[in-house]
């Protein structure tokens, strides 16, 4: 009878490492807060080099679930932490850059989350997050602001509405794609005809987004989120289209 062979899935060790520690979360015995091993005692645990177990521990860094703090004191090594929201942006900017993504797939993707966020907001926020809001939409509102200053005031007022939404997820997934697009969209501020009427136009849009919340009345606080979101983002859309500025 003929040997049957199988092909050997090759492995870099350091993935090795990664899914040994991937397991441990998904049993629960690693939780946020905890703290790794010194390198010294967890290599030879794994068996690995302390190189390859150093590679492992920057990926978790990268993804936003472990902190590696160097030194000897008592709050030095390697730590689990909670922290999505840069590691989400970080990693959808990146492939955002390297066209995995559409500008088309990302608007349909914040129309969705963000017709989401006004609407649980709208049921869901604290008076004190909406305040806040109301503050950013006073501080975007300044004679004289520049673009720059505005695009991060408009990122922070948007995540700001899906904090207040009472779904921990639907903010995590909007701040990263309001974040993905961010660079591209103060382009779009910056070359805009007319700013003063421009920052004008989007900020009665932003009021209005946030006395509906304040009203209760989500389901049109979402229709004008999406409209807002059309009307400006769409347009970076109809630019990305093949023949567009022919």
């Amino acid at each position: 009878m003929p040997v049957e062979w199988q092909p050997v899935r090759q492995v870099r060790t350091h993935e090795l490492v990664l899914q040994s520690i991937e397991e441990q979360v998904f049993a629960g015995k690693l939780r946020a807060g905890d703290r790794l091993p010194p390198e010294r005692e967890l290599a030879p645990v794994f068996g690995v080099s302390r190189s390859a177990l150093r590679e492992a521990l920057r990926v978790l860094e990268t993804i936003g679930v472990l902190v590696a703090q160097p030194g000897r004191g008592p709050d030095s090594g390697a730590r689990i932490v909670r922290n999505p929201d840069d590691a989400l942006g970080r990693l959808l900017r990146l492939h955002f850059a390297l066209g995995s993504y559409s500008l088309h797939d990302v608007m349909e993707a914040r129309v969705a989350l963000e017709r989401a966020s006004f609407a649980a907001a709208a049921a869901h926020a604290s008076g004190a997050d909406l305040d806040a809001a109301g503050e950013i939409v006073q501080r975007m509102s300044r004679e004289g602001i520049e673009p720059e200053e505005f695009n991060e005031l408009d990122t922070e007022f948007h995540v700001k509405v899906a904090s207040s939404s009472g779904n921990a997820l639907t903010s995590t997934l909007t701040a990263a794609v309001r974040e993905s697009v961010r660079p591209l969209i103060l382009r779009a501020l910056e070359d805009v005809d007319d700013w003063p009427a421009a920052q004008a136009h989007l900020n009665r849009q932003h009021t209005e987004m946030l006395r509906l919340v304040r009203a209760g009345r989500g389901a049109e606080a979402a229709d004008l989120a999406e409209q807002h979101i059309r009307g400006f983002h769409g347009t970076l859309v109809d630019e990305d289209r093949p023949g567009a500025a022919e």
